[in-house]
């Protein structure tokens, strides 16, 4: 081997050093526009983020859009995100901080801070893309999903990931609702027949994590898990450390309902489970669970969607004990009157409406002594 002088291996490192440090290897870094300021109104395709066309990217430690505030896991000061509705759907607005009680492991705490969150949309989503019940699922996912892009504005940034076996990447966050379309519409014959919704959550919110800001996850599967790596209690436990809020629609119904249909009345249990692990995964991150079963439910559950986050309110506040015992907190948020009743709620008839609050049941404290 000839010897290599001092000099020749300074360039040579400087320039291998310049090259490396050309390499983006960002999955959600959003195009500079939305962070901190107005998002882009027409990105065009040479801002697009390095990750859409390298799936396998990295995730970043900067991420799209920083779009308001949600829950913070980092006490001493807590964050929720909450949405108010009547039992009938309809969005409670012009609610006012003393409208609300936060109550931590039962104990009432004082607020904080206290806003309206308007901010656009930051949404993944996740689509069950297999050859499960001869690809049923996979064509009801990708008939529907097309529904949710009407709802969205300019503004909102979104991302597509499918799921069989392995979960995959899309479409990595964009502005450009017509390049998610176009990206469903190309997806036509699924892989595989296994479905691993556990892994796909987990991934999905692993890549999340760093992405600041308001964050949903549009959940579009049968909720059955057939070969994940991860346990329905491993995905559990780290949801409740994060931040993201799961909305999800479950597409076992008219599946269901055909066998019902054929014969096969009851034999289905499986799905009955798959549906309320759908349902826990919205309950316990402050989103909802729809389970259709017609299209023409389609667009007014989507209309839904975009309505509930698009007027959350954002509640901060300091636990009374510190919270520092790595425990996992309940969170419950309640609606009062400003002399701390009841919250009278009624229709444009006078007449008395129920209410549904929905926010993230809780969060996971860390130790006294740990990332301090």
């Amino acid at each position: 081997m000839k010897a290599v002088s001092g000099k020749s291996f300074f360039v040579s490192l400087v320039a291998l050093l310049a090259s490396l440090l050309t390499v983006n290897s960002a999955w959600a870094q959003a195009p500079a526009g939305p962070q901190g300021g107005q998002p882009q109104q027409s990105p065009p395709p040479a801002t697009q983020p390095p990750a859409a066309q390298n799936p396998a990217a990295k995730p970043p430690t900067q991420a799209p859009p920083e779009a308001g505030v949600t829950i913070a896991v980092d006490v001493p000061v807590v964050t929720v995100d909450v949405i108010a509705t009547t039992k009938n759907g309809d969005i409670l607005t012009g609610l006012k901080k003393e409208n609300f009680r936060v109550l931590d492991d039962g104990a009432p705490q004082t607020i904080t801070n206290f806003a309206p969150t308007d901010a656009p949309i930051t949404m993944v989503i996740v689509m069950e893309f297999s050859g499960r019940a001869y690809g049923w699922f996979a064509a009801y996912a990708r008939y529907w999903a097309d529904a949710l892009f009407p709802n969205l504005q300019q503004k909102d940034w979104v991302a597509l990931e499918t799921f069989d076996m392995k979960t995959r990447l899309e479409v990595d966050f964009t502005q450009d609702k017509n390049e998610v379309r176009a990206a469903i519409s190309r997806l036509y014959f699924p892989g595989f027949s296994e479905s691993n919704v556990f892994d796909a959550i987990l991934e999905t919110n692993e890549r999340l994590k760093d992405v600041k800001g308001k964050k949903s996850i549009l959940l579009l599967a049968s909720g059955v898990d057939t070969f994940s790596k991860h346990t329905l209690d491993q995905t559990m436990k780290q949801l409740r450390q994060s931040d993201v809020t799961i909305f999800a629609v479950g597409l076992d119904k008219t599946f269901t309902n055909y066998l019902d249909l054929h014969g096969s009345r009851g034999a289905h249990m499986d799905y009955l489970q798959a549906e309320n692990q759908l349902k826990t995964f919205a309950n316990e991150t402050g989103g909802f669970s729809w389970f259709p079963q017609f299209d023409g439910e389609i667009p007014g559950i989507f209309q839904q969607v975009a309505s509930m986050l698009r007027h959350q309110y954002s509640i901060s506040y300091t636990p009374g004990n510190g919270a520092k015992d790595g425990r996992f907190h309940k969170v419950k948020v309640e609606l009062v009157a400003p002399d701390g009743g009841p919250l009278n709620v009624v229709d444009q008839k006078g007449k008395k409406q129920k209410y549904v609050v929905y926010a993230r049941e809780g969060y996971q404290a860390p130790k006294s002594g740990t990332g301090d």
